[in-house]
């Protein structure tokens, strides 16, 4: 993996999916955040969440376990990023369903993969190399990931795809087919080469508590004149008790 990720091909994507992440974690808030490793990308750098961890079984994660089996609590994490982590599992649903325990109500998921209907599926498909990194995952196609998601009660927030050029190890023969990556979102949307999902953790019955704005204002706004209603009343029946024939007059 990594000497791929190394190679012009791989900086290609790395840098194309780093501009993305960092635009899409940069006003995700809460607690604590997770991203499982991908060497090369740090998902999390610009997210303002205070707790932020990569976890994964290489050497430069932070916390090394294995992904199906995270050592963190339950309904415990506002975000999760999952960089190129489905298609080179061998088990994605127990993923899906591992990242689903940990995550709060309301806490978003954010995954990017290899589109399998794109030219990277096609090189892919065509492959003299099919055991070396990328070409030996298992691409995973927005379709099938959109219904994975919905079983688990996520609903989709917002998605691209990039990474349009060919997937040639020449950086002088991607220059060429420059031109696809300025057209690809406006002619052909969804034949990039990775895409990038966004979904947030729906439960039934749970709901968000917002703060009583209006009834807390209208409190302190009103407290004096209570208070001094109150200490009026107080009064005057402090003074029919010291005149018991002043309301007879």
């Amino acid at each position: 993996m990594v000497p791929w990720l190394n190679s012009t091909l791989g900086q290609y994507i790395l840098n194309q999916e780093q501009l993305i992440l960092d635009e899409a974690v940069q006003n995700i808030f809460g607690f604590n955040a997770l991203q499982l490793c991908l060497p090369g990308l740090d998902a999390l750098r610009l997210n303002r969440i205070p707790n932020r961890i990569r976890i994964g079984v290489s050497r430069d994660c932070q916390l090394q376990a294995d992904p199906l089996f995270l050592p963190i609590a339950s309904q415990s994490v506002d975000l999760v990023v999952l960089p190129h982590q489905l298609e080179f599992t061998r088990y994605p649903h127990a993923l899906l369903r591992e990242i689903d325990r940990v995550i709060v109500p309301e806490g978003r998921i954010i995954i990017t993969g290899f589109n399998p209907l794109s030219l990277w599926g096609i090189r892919q498909f065509f492959s003299w190399q099919p055991k070396t990194f990328p070409w030996n995952g298992e691409f995973v196609s927005l379709n099938r990931l959109k219904d994975w998601l919905s079983l688990l009660g996520f609903e989709l927030n917002a998605g691209r795809f990039f990474a349009y050029a060919p997937p040639f190890r020449s950086e002088q023969l991607r220059q060429r087919f420059r031109f696809m990556e300025l057209a690809g979102d406006r002619w052909w949307g969804v034949g990039g080469g990775v895409y990038y999902l966004e979904a947030i953790k729906r439960v039934q019955g749970v709901r968000l508590i917002m703060p009583r704005w209006q009834s807390t204002m209208t409190e302190k706004v009103l407290a004096p004149a209570v208070q001094s209603a109150s200490r009026q009343q107080e009064l005057s029946s402090k003074v029919i008790q010291l005149f018991p024939n002043r309301s007879s007059n």
